[in-house]
């Protein structure tokens, strides 16, 4: 049965910049490389918190530290997050990450390991982290209108039941939350080729459309640059490939569904950036799962569509990871992946309508709490985007 959307609510935790989340983690965030064994130590004293470490943050400089930054700062703002713990091998850095985090309200904190070493550290850590999640064990869910939820998507792995199936259902569901003012994003700026001139199309305006024009022309140059003529083993990859992808424009199109058919696209984000209004985004991004679901994470979705083909194990740390498949032999070979099977898409024993209201029972039930079957097996991705080498 249809739900009725103008009616809609979820129960979610409602944070101190009035953003709304759906989990309620407290992190404890590495600056770089040499702070994991400390994050992780104090995950492990203290129960109930989560590490989250990384191979990045040291000698970057310019674009790239700056994306660096903005994506741990926007990881720890996420309103899934309750409170941060932040660690760093030195202060500095450790206090700009927790000042930015700090920006939100939420409670957060710092240390850095230069002239206390592990020991101290993770001891004084541990102690903040647990005073942090006594709080956060108290905090309860309230009824919020569906305005409030901030939706991503991205596929992976695909294949041709990605583009007749999976991803026309995200569109579907899409389609049904646009009306309602919901945030959504999407993005694959590489996985538009081919195609790119149907997302210009949907762009609100002239100064989107040049924005997003801009973005794409950009990835261009950077092919250009490196003097690639095309993506062969990249775009498509050769999973896409024995899935019936043979070109990186067959991929876009079936890419593009996700965005539906009367979405606009009302806006465009850089990397981690954060959407200003509701409506539909296009944000830059990698096609590689896990970046650009991280990347969403840090921008402040707090609900994430991904419909595979042949089949991902994808999930992130902070930002629950709903997966929708089509391709029957991915839903009876990797089962406990699978959160939405739309396989009767293809033995027309399920309306593309019926599909996408599946997947909308599926994201509320999550939005009140039930974990995603990434979650229930430990899938915690979390990768940062690089833009060059360090120093």
């Amino acid at each position: 049965m249809a739900i009725d959307l103008k009616k809609a609510t979820f129960w979610g935790y409602k944070r101190e910049n009035g953003r709304i989340g759906v989990r309620n983690h407290v992190i404890i965030l590495p600056v770089d490389d040499l702070s994991n064994a400390a994050c992780e130590a104090v995950a492990h004293n203290i129960k109930g918190v989560m590490a989250i470490p990384h191979p990045y943050g040291r000698l970057q400089f310019g674009a790239d530290l700056d994306l660096h930054f903005k994506t741990l700062i926007g990881t720890g703002s996420n309103p899934n997050v309750a409170a941060v713990v932040v660690i760093g091998i030195e202060d500095g850095w450790a206090k700009k990450i927790a000042d930015g985090i700090a920006a939100t309200g939420k409670p957060v904190s710092y240390f850095g390991i230069e002239m206390h070493g592990d020991h101290d550290t993770i001891m004084r850590a541990s102690k903040v982290a647990k005073e942090y999640v006594q709080w956060a064990s108290e905090l309860r869910r309230e009824e919020r209108p569906l305005k409030d939820l901030w939706v991503s998507t991205k596929c992976g792995e695909s294949d041709t039941t990605s583009g007749c199936g999976a991803n026309p259902t995200v569109g579907n569901a899409f389609d049904k939350l646009y009306p309602h003012k919901v945030t959504m994003v999407f993005g694959e700026t590489t996985e538009l080729t081919g195609g790119e001139h149907l997302v210009a199309a949907r762009c609100v305006n002239d100064d989107v459309r040049k924005k997003f024009q801009f973005m794409f022309d950009r990835y261009q140059a950077i092919i250009d640059k490196h003097k690639t003529s095309d993506l062969s083993d990249s775009q498509p990859t050769k999973g896409n490939i024995a899935g019936g992808l043979t070109t990186i424009e067959e991929k876009a199109l079936g890419n593009i569904q996700k965005i539906g058919k009367k979405c606009m696209v009302d806006g465009v984000l850089d990397k981690a950036e954060e959407p200003t209004g509701p409506g539909l985004w296009f944000m830059d991004s990698s096609s590689a799962a896990a970046e650009m679901v991280t990347l969403c994470a840090a921008s402040g979705y707090t609900v994430h569509f991904f419909p595979t083909g042949q089949g991902n194990v994808v999930g992130n740390p902070i930002l629950p990871v709903i997966k929708i498949c089509a391709n029957p032999r991915t839903v009876r070979t990797m089962s406990e992946h699978i959160d939405v099977d739309v396989s009767g898409l293809l033995r027309k024993e399920m309306t593309p309508d019926q599909a996408g209201d599946a997947l909308l029972e599926c994201m509320f039930r999550t939005a009140n709490g039930r974990l995603t079957a990434a979650e229930a097996l430990g899938q915690r991705q979390f990768v940062l985007t690089r833009l060059y080498e360090s120093a």
